[in-house]
């Protein structure tokens, strides 16, 4: 009677699909690789998001969630949680913590955020960051002007951009641009905490106050009349991006120091806002290496 002398490789296989699982993990908590879209019983089509209190935030996603409450100047009220999310979060014990810790369901989360919110089992509620001010940028040689860019998405994607490359702040206005949220500081993985978020009223006053601070001002421009890479000079430059689909307004351009392209030598010769963001702020990073 012949034996199988075949291996079990069941419990092999198990093991490195664990470890490949947990590699994936530690990437999209990162913000190095996209989260799957989380596939949901049931759509809530009823759901509708609650009303916020002035300065309430809601929060979610384990690198945001940990990010926001390492930081200091955060106010945290409640950090609704899984048992499974929250060991992931390693932040001690729930009885130890500064701030109430609910376990909830998943469901519960997707009662607050809605069902599609890829929250990770945990919700952070919180108040918005102090509000900051231009003259506290003195000591930054690179900063970061938004024109009207409207998507949470692409702005929290250029904030993980600007603190990668060390930029002081990301300064925008008021109107037509998001305000702090939760799916802002999703797509910034954590940036939000790192890098002051400036609101102003009036960006050409924000511009000049910019130059008298001893900025160059560079309007970033698909057709600008030269490459950004000849148009820099001093130590201190602000980039000055367009919103997705119109780019720079025309009171902007007219206010900047100058306007400049990205030179692309592709067939395509325009990028996502975030996408150019993140080119221009290498290229800046490259000057002001040369300059110091």
């Amino acid at each position: 009677m012949s034996k199988d002398k075949t291996p079990d490789k069941s419990g092999r296989d198990s093991h490195y699909a664990t470890l490949r699982r947990n590699v994936r993990d530690a990437k999209r908590e990162r913000g190095e690789i996209p989260t799957p879209q989380q596939k949901r019983q049931k759509s809530n089509k009823d759901w509708k998001p609650p009303q916020l209190q002035p300065e309430q935030v809601f929060l979610y996603g384990l690198h945001t969630v940990r990010a926001a409450i390492d930081n200091p100047e955060r106010r945290l009220v409640k950090l609704s949680v899984t048992q499974n999310a929250f060991a992931r979060l390693d932040i001690g014990e729930a009885e130890a913590l500064k701030f109430p810790v609910e376990f909830v369901a998943p469901q519960d989360i997707d009662n607050v955020l809605g069902p599609e919110a890829i929250h990770q089992g945990v919700m952070l509620e919180t108040r918005a960051l102090p509000a900051r001010r231009l003259d506290a940028l003195k000591n930054s040689p690179l900063l970061l002007v938004l024109d009207q860019v409207t998507d949470p998405h692409n702005v929290g994607a250029i904030m993980r951009s600007a603190v990668a490359f060390g930029a002081g702040a990301i300064i925008t206005t008021q109107r037509h641009s998001p305000t702090e949220s939760g799916v802002l500081a999703k797509s910034a993985s954590g940036a939000l905490e790192l890098i002051p978020y400036i609101q102003i009223t009036n960006l050409a006053d924000a511009v000049a106050e910019l130059h008298k601070l001893g900025f160059q001002t560079i309007g970033l421009d698909s057709e600008g009349p030269a490459p950004i890479e000849g148009t820099f000079r001093g130590d201190r430059v602000a980039l000055v991006l367009g919103s997705e689909g119109k780019g720079l307004r025309q009171k902007t351009r007219e206010t900047v120091s100058d306007l400049a392209r990205l030179d692309m030598p592709g067939e395509i010769k325009s990028l996502n806002v975030s996408n150019a963001a993140a080119v221009a702020l290498y290229a800046t990073r490259q000057h002001l290496a040369k300059v110091k």
